[in-house]
């Protein structure tokens, strides 16, 4: 007969302790400051992906189950969903055309917390510091999650961290706002545990279910949270549980230490990035070292030079397949097309990625001629250094760029002005100013009024200040 206890305080229980008990006055200013750019990053990624066709489904769906409004879908007037429906649509928007923040971790965490946070505290009135408090606890919870599996190990097994560890974020955020206690939180963090899925098989063919995955996640979050609220019970040794926990079903070099380690005292949501190019995040050190050759060699780009690219195991397995134009999503995940787009353009933005350039002959030219190799040295550092050299030959010679961090990592970041800029870039309509101001000062704006300016409506407290 087993006799182990279970009720033993493991992981679960601790993190949950440290969700339930965290305050404003707990988080250190770099926090507060990391989680209000996340915010606006965040919301410019998702109005505009509110006009993507996988978003647009998404609310068709959700429409068509709706029962009341909670929650506004960003981009509208009203609340028209219940809140898990509105954080499905918003989630999948923001993650809809691979704008939207990232992690180390190998995961993107605002698409799935920031939707979910924004949705449950828009239905119950939350304050902007209730609102900060649960973001940073989901990004911690969710960040935290996939460093316990060993993020390289659980993605060569074809499982998108998104979707695995997403519901363990938006729970957090949602137990945070609803007020969990210790014990209804660990229950929040088993449900969302025993929802968490999304594998990488959209890469086959550029399917929709990637854009899908952060929308899943952030609803599955906000449907565990509410569920314990109600007292439905979830397993409070998710993380740790020697059959079927999280770390053992999911990765084969998983550790629960990260899941506590420096817990409340060390923030893994500092080192969050901004992404500055419209692609997957492992190309982004890619980007760079293209753009520095460019200017070491001149523009336009002569396409009849050879060059060379190194890459981590993982990156190879990720992006380096062969390019065929496809989908939006296939060019994103394509290192040779991000590349091979970044050298003859000199841009890697949404318009790259039209139907028009992604059959482009010249772009499509030069992605089939990259030469892709393994190197070793990469796997070392990746995925604590998203690091990558490019290499062209010029004049009989090989000049070589290496980047060890990307632009919009913490080493290399992208400023409020820089994230607000890329908002208006990409959502030219909207009142950038005034949503950048609210959000940048959330703790003296109104949720509602927040949302409110995405629609374009201007907000008269806003305008009165």
């Amino acid at each position: 007969m087993d006799a182990r206890p279970r009720t033993m305080r493991g992981p679960t229980r601790e993190v949950a302790a440290w969700v339930a008990r965290l305050r404003y006055a707990d988080l250190p200013q770099r926090t507060r400051d990391v989680v209000r750019l996340a915010l606006l990053d965040t919301l410019g990624c998702g109005v505009y992906g509110y006009n993507t066709p996988w978003a647009a489904t998404l609310l068709k769906w959700a429409r068509a189950t709706a029962i009341k409004g909670e929650a506004t879908v960003w981009g509208e007037k009203q609340p028209s969903l219940r809140v898990a429906d509105a954080a499905l649509v918003n989630g999948t928007a923001a993650h809809a055309f691979e704008l939207d923040d990232y992690h180390n971790a190998k995961l993107h965490a605002g698409a799935v917390v920031i939707p979910a946070a924004l949705a449950m505290a828009e239905k119950l009135g939350s304050s902007g510091e209730r609102l900060v408090i649960a973001i940073a606890a989901g990004y911690e919870v969710m960040i935290r999650t996939s460093l316990a599996l060993n993020p390289s190990a659980a993605r060569l097994r074809g499982w998108h961290l998104t979707g695995v560890c997403g519901p363990f974020g938006a729970a957090a955020a949602c137990a945070s706002l609803l007020g969990l206690n210790e014990e209804q939180t660990a229950w929040a963090l088993g449900l969302a545990g025993t929802q968490g899925a999304g594998v990488w098989a959209f890469n086959a063919d550029g399917a929709m279910s990637k854009r899908f995955h952060a929308g899943k996640a952030a609803h599955s979050g906000v449907l565990a949270a509410e569920l314990a609220a109600l007292g439905y019970t979830g397993p409070t040794q998710i993380f740790e549980f020697h059959d079927g926990g999280v770390l053992k079903a999911f990765s084969d070099a998983s550790d629960p230490a990260p899941l506590t380690a420096g817990l409340g005292t060390v923030y893994q949501l500092d080192t969050n990035r901004i992404k500055p190019y419209s692609c997957c995040g492992s190309t982004h050190s890619y980007v760079d070292a293209a753009f520095e050759l460019r200017r070491k060699l001149g523009t336009p780009w002569d396409a009849r030079r050879r060059v060379r690219t190194g890459l981590a195991k993982v990156v190879d397995v990720q992006c380096g397949f062969d390019y065929a134009p496809g989908t939006a999503l296939n060019a994103q995940m394509s290192l040779r097309y991000v590349l091979a787009a970044a050298l003859l353009e000199g841009q890697v933005l949404p318009p790259q990625f039209s139907e028009a350039k992604l059959a482009d002959p010249a772009i499509t030219a030069l992605a089939g001629k990259l030469e892709l190799e393994h190197d070793p040295a990469l796997d070392k550092l990746y995925p604590e250094r998203f690091a990558a050299w490019v290499a062209a030959e010029h004049a009989g010679k090989w000049v070589r760029v290496d980047v060890l961090d990307p632009t919009g990592s913490s080493a290399h970041p992208i400023s409020a002005q820089g994230i607000a800029d890329k908002f208006r870039g990409i959502n030219p309509n909207l009142p950038v100013d005034r949503i950048a101001a609210a959000a940048l000062d959330i703790e003296h704006c109104s949720v509602k009024e927040l949302v409110a300016l995405l629609s374009g409506e201007k907000s008269k407290q806003l305008s009165a200040a």
